[in-house]
């Protein structure tokens, strides 16, 4: 009772603006980061950090979002963080079978091998999932989420210390489109790009002010190879033009960055993946699929092979 009412006077403290940056910075260094088994074991993460992973469809981008929430909600004799997870999902197309398969092979592999249907049905509890279909419901879901929060939190007596958002660039392409339609018809609301993701992150920060959260948020892209073809060099100097929105790794691939400045700038940390040189059928991970994941910011020296398996997502040794 005592930690919760000093942790309420520290949240009070900090919107009333009684906090200068150092005491700020001392107060979020001091809280422990999370341990998430890899692939993301590289960086230590910490609540006010927003990880983006980027990568094309598919590149087991949802699969680590459902990998880190499952050991968020699991109590910690379970190897867990004892918290509740908060899923946005953007695109729609997430798999609740996936997530559950996942979770009762942890139970069952953690300590005992007899399925625990209380434990999953506490987990299950704790895994928030809200779908949104436009940026309109997005918004709305992010003015409003304190209300649900704050019951969440007392009902089930722990927070929610991780906010998934499963793709931040889901509605981008749609948003544009809104914008160049509305403009046409002179229409008074228009929908324009940068707006919509001032408001986002906007929101964001207002809701980490008073609940402390990890951000994740997958965002897809597509690639394209600097080695090109006939094609390549014929639009050569339309890339070159577009060569400051590019960003590009050390294997050749570059992608367009599409989501507005201030999102980016919103990003704290960043992890690049996508498919891998090689091939499963000549590894022993037969039934399988490899990817290739590195750290972008902060930049990591050396990459990660990971494999996507039926029990879950693995660094290959």
């Amino acid at each position: 009772m005592k930690e919760k009412e000093k942790e309420r006077e520290e949240i009070e403290k900090w919107i009333e603006g009684d906090e200068s940056g150092a005491e700020m910075l001392s107060r979020v260094s001091s809280v422990r980061p999370f341990v998430f088994p890899p692939p993301l074991h590289r960086v230590p993460l910490r609540v006010g950090n927003v990880l983006e992973l980027v990568g094309p469809s598919p590149s087991a981008k949802t699969q680590i979002l459902i990998q880190a929430a499952i050991t968020s909600v699991l109590p910690k004799p379970y190897g867990g963080l004892d918290h509740l997870v908060l899923f946005l999902d953007l695109d729609c197309r997430f798999d609740i079978t996936r997530f559950s398969q996942l979770l009762i092979h942890r139970i069952t592999q953690h300590g005992t091998d007899s399925y625990d249907q209380a434990l999953y049905d506490l987990c299950m509890a704790r895994f928030l999932y809200v779908r949104c279909y436009d940026s309109f419901e997005f918004l709305h879901t992010l003015r409003t989420l304190h209300c649900r929060l704050e019951k969440e939190k007392e009902v089930q007596g722990v927070g929610v210390h991780l906010l998934m958002i499963d793709s931040i660039g889901a509605f981008h392409w749609m948003d544009r489109a809104s914008m160049f339609l509305s403009q046409r018809e002179n229409s008074k609301k228009k929908l324009f790009l940068q707006t919509v993701s001032e408001a986002v992150v906007q929101n964001i920060r207002k809701l980490l002010q008073v609940y402390p959260m990890l951000i994740m948020a997958t965002k897809s892209v597509i690639f394209g190879s600097r080695h090109s073809t006939a094609s390549n060099e014929i639009k050569g100097n339309v890339e070159e033009r577009c060569s400051k929105n590019m960003t590009r790794n050390h294997k050749n691939f570059q992608h367009r960055e599409y989501m507005p400045s201030v999102w980016q700038s919103f990003v704290t940390h960043r992890i690049l993946l996508h498919s891998s040189d090689e091939h499963p059928g000549t590894t022993n991970h037969q039934n399988s699929s490899i990817y290739s994941l590195e750290w972008l910011l902060p930049r990591l020296s050396f990459p990660d092979k990971i494999v996507v398996k039926d029990a879950g997502v693995f660094v290959q040794s």
